[in-house]
């Protein structure tokens, strides 16, 4: 079973809650976008701390280091079967700026040929309604969790 650990970053406008979702780099999410775009995350290794993986993958995904209160959100199961853990954490960073670590792939698929892509190509803020339908739809969980969390709170 695939296990990735990630960050949602939000922050608040007056009543109004807003996302940051990365865009995964490469030919094969090129032309994708509803639904596409992700919480930067990345899957762990045999007993890792998942909290400090999800930090990681947000510095590797971004060149930024994430740090504040932590609010744990509960697991998602993607479509492709993986189980997605994530904390939201209330931040805003400056995107111009951003960077992302590179990766090796094959690509043609099976084609034995390699191809070296960025992790993330696209890093932007969405308003919580534009977020919902960017982000994967199993995804989508996390932001409803965290306003669900959020309305109790106030």
């Amino acid at each position: 079973m695939k296990i990735s650990a990630g960050i949602l970053l939000f922050k608040r406008e007056k009543e109004n809650f807003f996302y940051f979702l990365v865009h995964p780099g490469g030919p094969f999410w090129k032309n994708k976008d509803l639904g596409a775009w992700s919480i930067p995350k990345g899957e762990l290794f045999e007993g890792e701390n998942l909290l400090e993986r999800a930090k990681t993958e947000f510095k590797e995904e971004t060149g930024k280091v994430v740090d504040g209160d932590f609010i744990e959100l509960k697991p998602i199961r993607q479509k492709s079967g993986k189980t997605v853990f994530a904390w939201a954490v209330e931040k805003d960073i400056e995107t111009s700026d951003m960077r992302s670590d590179t990766i090796l792939i094959n690509w043609p698929p099976k084609s034995g040929k390699t191809i070296e892509i960025p992790e993330v190509n696209h890093w932007e803020w969405f308003s919580s309604d534009e977020a919902k339908k960017r982000i994967n739809p199993a995804q989508a969980g996390f932001i409803l969790q965290l306003e669900e969390l959020l309305s109790v709170k106030k």
